[in-house]
């Protein structure tokens, strides 16, 4: 799963250089002096760029910087932000006018905001004329309404590249378990428990009392696809025409009843406020759990050391849960994988333009993310396959280089990545192929615009959701206070970030 960054206040000297580094053009202004220069775009030869990307491999040897170089005829000197405290780089970057031509940010929320605020500070280069004279590939390749949520005051200061709709995680059984004691995998709450119950009492996996049914992470309490079988997909879902936090929805009550009832039953694991990642996977892998959340993306790993400790095992994702009232739900990404601007310290901005449109023309982009037909990929019923291991060598990193997508194709041609391992494309599929369509639930706040008391508010209101269920679920709390902790989520910031998104969501409804 992806990572995404987590964006600090600015250091109050980082803050100061920037707002006097954002200031300089007016400051010239009044004071007669010449602004710097901005090199214009020339039809003799080509300026090197700079660019600051979110990762990287070794540029310098990477087979895909080489193509693009002689496919667009710009020599681009790459960078990576590093991987630990990335945003702390990025800001000092960015307030010491640094002149990077290209920056790449990820694209969740708290990322959004600070976009934002570089562009709303007066850090970014309006792209909207740029586009409209340059960007003839990049039109063509990114949607009106991909490009109108980019906007900051009606104006466009990056080129967003959309994320991928799909599921990623959702709840993974001992399907050999199951045929032990003879039972199907569970499509309902109801069954899902029987299951459970079973999982406990006859102990399939002979790990008697240490046999542990379900497994989950402390910091996730809201489980992908038990969720959905509430109606509470997503952090905010539609109730009758409003954008409701879970927080504020009486379903949440119910969702944390039904795990209350698991966790004293001995049903759900009774660490599970302390597990971590790695501990419910090798609870699982180590024959222990019936029941964890996995992404497909991690399947190969977890299948190897299954079968090594657990020769025979075998496993299967449940279907979207079907929860008392016919709801059923898994969450399916949508928003900005990334956003990619030009910092007003940039010297050739009509050339980093350039550049990201040529890298948008359909040959070239197509050679970008999958290569070249029958030598790193083929074709068979219009699907694409990776020819391995010169795909994994030669364009295993493709994604580090996205500066917007080809959003018609890409879907198509990404799926070769998944097909480079079979029990990765498998999960893929049940979870994204395999579904009634109905089930996709994509997160009506994915491409919504930047909410400036969400985006403040969004990080520890979700944190004293989480922290509240784990409480709820172990019995630290009794549920008799939940009306008492919605009033403690709404005038946390939860109500000023209720009417600011409804305010917006009336708008899209109309």
């Amino acid at each position: 799963m992806k990572k995404t960054m987590k964006w600090v206040a600015l250091p109050v000297v980082a803050s100061l250089m920037f707002l006097s580094a954002c200031g300089s053009n007016s400051e010239s202004e009044k004071s007669g002096t010449p602004a710097p220069s901005v090199q214009p775009a020339t039809a003799g030869p080509k300026p090197e760029l700079k660019a600051l990307m979110r990762l990287g491999p070794n540029f310098s040897k990477d087979p895909i910087a080489a193509m693009l170089e002689e496919k667009t005829g710009y020599k681009v000197n790459y960078e990576a932000l590093p991987v630990d405290k990335p945003e702390d780089k990025l800001n000092l970057l960015i307030a010491s006018s640094e002149p990077y031509d290209i920056v790449s940010t990820a694209g969740d929320s708290s990322s959004k905001a600070i976009y934002a605020d570089y562009a709303k500070k007066g850090a970014l280069v309006d792209l909207t004329p740029l586009i409209e004279k340059y960007g003839k590939n990049i039109k063509a390749s990114l949607s009106k309404e991909t490009l109108e949520m980019a906007k900051v005051d009606g104006k466009i200061y990056a080129i967003p590249t959309r994320t991928l709709e799909s599921v990623g995680t959702s709840l993974l059984i001992r399907q050999d378990w199951l045929d032990k004691l003879g039972l199907k995998v569970p499509t309902t709450l109801d069954e899902l428990q029987i299951v459970l119950k079973a999982f406990k009492e006859k102990d399939p996996g002979g790990n008697g009392a240490k046999n542990i049914p379900m497994s989950i992470k402390g910091d996730v309490p809201l489980v992908d696809n038990l969720v959905g079988a509430f109606g509470m997909v997503n952090d905010w879902n539609d109730v009758s025409g409003k954008l409701i936090p879970r927080a504020m929805n009486p379903a949440f009550k119910e969702y944390l009843t039904y795990m209350t009832d698991l966790y004293k039953q001995g049903l759900l694991d009774q660490e599970f406020a302390i597990n971590k990642d790695a501990t419910v996977k090798e609870k699982f892998t180590n024959g222990k759990a019936g029941v964890i959340t996995l992404h497909w993306a991690d399947i190969p790993a977890i299948d190897d050391a299954l079968k090594k400790n657990v020769p025979g095992a075998t496993y299967t994702y449940m279907p979207a849960l079907i929860g008392k009232n016919g709801q059923a739900g898994l969450a399916q990404s949508s928003g900005f994988d990334r956003l990619t601007f030009i910092p007003k310290a940039s010297k050739h901005p009509e050339d980093a333009i350039k550049w990201m449109d040529a890298k948008l023309v359909p040959d070239t982009f197509k050679n970008m993310a999958i290569g070249v037909e029958g030598t790193h990929h083929t074709v068979k019923d219009g699907n694409y396959y990776p020819i391995l291991p010169i795909f994994n060598d030669e364009r295993g990193t493709a994604s580090n280089y996205l500066t917007g997508i080809d959003e018609t194709k890409y879907p198509v041609y990404w799926q070769a990545r998944v097909r480079k391992d079979e029990r990765l494309y498998k999960g893929w599929e049940f979870l994204n192929k395999l579904q009634k369509p109905e089930v996709f639930k994509q997160n009506p706040l994915g491409l919504a615009p930047y909410f400036p008391n969400y985006s403040k508010e969004n990080a520890q209101l979700n944190q004293m959701v989480n922290d509240y269920a784990v409480k709820i679920i172990v019995g630290g709390e009794q549920l008799t206070g939940f009306d008492a902790f919605t009033d403690k989520f709404k005038k946390a910031g939860g109500q000023t970030s209720f009417d600011e998104i409804n305010s917006w969501y009336a708008t899209t409804r109309k």
